[in-house]
């Protein structure tokens, strides 16, 4: 099935289903997004945290205290803010949850509100119901035609 982007279901939703005992919806937004960073700019920091989820420095500062005491980071007062390999494997899988539902709400047409609809639905998923979206991305990006005939369908509904 198609290019899967490293994703290991079974160890993802055993690591998520382990550390769900510990993070809250909030931690978990800001541990995808620090990972996101860390991904995209190799350097993390609280500027660069408060930015990307238009929060306010002190929020960000005190969440990483949280995710620090957890041990998903490490950080130092002022200085720089690096994942755990706990905290790198966490944030990848959350991230990958993230990407996986952004393209199956794509797939179905959902345009409008399509930030909000991930965030509402992707804390709220079972592995199930996430693995099967999963399947179902895969399968649509192997059969175009399929694909194809979803897309002027939901064009059809909106008419």
């Amino acid at each position: 099935m198609g290019d899967n982007k490293n994703f290991h279901t079974v160890r993802g939703y055993e690591i998520i289903e382990k550390e769900k005992k510990n993070l809250t919806h909030s931690m978990e937004d800001y541990l995808e997004m620090i990972y996101r960073i860390y991904s995209q700019e190799g350097v993390i920091s609280i500027s660069s945290i408060s930015e990307a989820l238009n929060v306010q420095p002190p929020s960000a500062t005190k969440m990483v205290q949280k995710l620090t005491k957890l041990g998903y980071i490490d950080y130092v007062r002022y200085g720089s803010i690096c994942l755990t390999e706990k905290g790198e494997e966490v944030g990848k899988f959350l991230l990958e949850r993230h990407e996986i539902i952004e393209e199956f709400l794509k797939n179905i047409g959902v345009e409008k509100e399509l930030l909000i609809n991930i965030e509402l639905m992707e804390h709220n998923l079972t592995r199930d119901a996430l693995l099967r979206i999963k399947v179902l991305n895969d399968f649509l990006k192997e059969n175009d035609e399929v694909k194809r005939k979803l897309e002027d369908y939901f064009i059809s509904l909106v008419k």
